[in-house]
């Protein structure tokens, strides 16, 4: 007779594994989430290497080209980033003015409307501000300690980047090896899924962030916004945080106009802005770039976040999506692992997604009906 295992012990050494896999991940941080982002740059710049290879040079020499050249590409966008910091920084004290008569402005109006005094205003404000930081400081803490010493440890991403691309074939032999040749078609097929997931993730995560600062810049241009290119700019790249960076990102144009601006009519406009830039963003560009290709739902989407950036900071928050797509693909390609894959994934609730090719369904229909009506 088969001796079985109570459900109670096995739970239990689930959970036990669950807990000591937090803890070693989060204890090893600083060493795992460079490795981590090395592997995603990796398959970035793979395609620029391969294709040097292909044209005869040596992998050595395109890989070191292929990571010169990234280099040079944030080199420049760091030379444009601080060549427009300069500017706001020069008008710098006019803007201080500017925030200073703001706030006036508002502590009168509120004290002529409300009928609550400036000092009071000024002690609800400071009140306020103790208890948002007291709530929020717990988890600023939590969130961004893992990110301490970050620019320091990023500069051994340029090595690993290297070896990633140098070892590519010995790390895929490696794992081929550890699995039995029964199962290599299995693995081939989640290596050939996450290989091309990851690259399109990379290279859809950068086009729409670029589509994002061309539409945030003359979005704050058209509103009237000051330094609109450096502010959209800034929103746009805080969108490879997923779902998180649009929110983000339009807070701190809205800042901005609510603090400098003379007028709060640039306010509105940014809110109204970014509200339609959120949309498309969330509906339309993401999904049909990017999230057609990790196919994770929104939901498990915001707990990985959220849970990569308490456990290894702003590094885990944007390396979350690309684990939990991973962790997705094995699970869609293991039969008893496939109801969790079914789980984390957008199938099921096709018919309320909003795509482009939904759209034109739904536009042909309605013209069909119009044509009948009419007819």
């Amino acid at each position: 007779m088969k001796y079985r295992i109570p459900s109670i012990f096995l739970a239990l050494g689930y959970l036990s594994f669950f807990v000591l896999l937090v803890y070693v991940l989060v204890e090893l941080r600083s060493l795992l989430y460079p490795i981590a982002l090395a592997i995603l740059f990796a398959y970035l710049l793979y395609p620029i290497s391969s294709r040097l290879e292909n044209l005869g040079l040596p992998r050595i020499l395109a890989n070191i080209l292929s990571i010169l050249f990234s280099f040079a590409v944030l080199s420049g966008f760091i030379y444009f980033f601080y060549s427009q910091l300069a500017l706001l920084l020069a008008d710098f004290p006019e803007l201080i003015k500017q925030a200073h008569k703001n706030l006036d402005t508002l502590n009168n109006f509120i004290e002529d409307k409300a009928g609550i005094s400036a000092q009071e205003q000024n002690i609800w404000l400071k009140e306020s501000l103790s208890n948002l930081f007291a709530t929020g400081s717990e988890f600023i803490k939590t969130a961004f300690q893992a990110t301490t010493g970050t620019l320091a440890k990023l500069g051994l991403l340029p090595g690993y980047i290297f070896f990633m691309l140098y070892y590519r074939n010995k790390f895929g032999n490696f794992i081929f090896s550890l699995v039995n040749e029964h199962h290599h078609h299995i693995l081939h097929n989640i290596v050939l899924q996450i290989s091309l997931v990851t690259k399109r993730y990379m290279s859809g995560m950068v086009i729409v962030v670029l589509i994002l600062c061309v539409l945030n810049s003359v979005g704050l241009y058209i509103v009237g916004i000051k330094y609109a290119l450096l502010l959209g700019v800034i929103s746009a790249f805080i969108n490879f945080i997923p779902y998180f960076g649009t929110l983000i990102g339009g807070a701190i144009p809205l800042l901005f106009s609510l603090l400098v601006m003379d007028s709060p009519t640039y306010a509105l406009g940014v809110i109204v802005l970014f509200i339609i830039i959120q949309f498309l963003e969330n509906n339309i560009l993401t999904p049909n770039i990017v999230g057609g290709n990790v196919d994770i739902n929104p939901f498990f989407t915001i707990l990985s976040i959220i849970i990569g950036g308490m456990m290894w900071g702003l590094p885990g928050m944007l390396i979350s999506l690309p684990i939990m797509s991973i962790i997705r693909i094995v699970c869609s390609n293991i039969p008893a692992l496939r109801p969790y894959a079914y789980l984390l994934g957008t199938s099921g609730t096709e018919h309320h997604a909003v795509t482009f090719k939904g759209m034109r369904t739904k536009m042909q229909q309605w013209f069909s009906r119009s044509n009948k009506r009419s007819v």
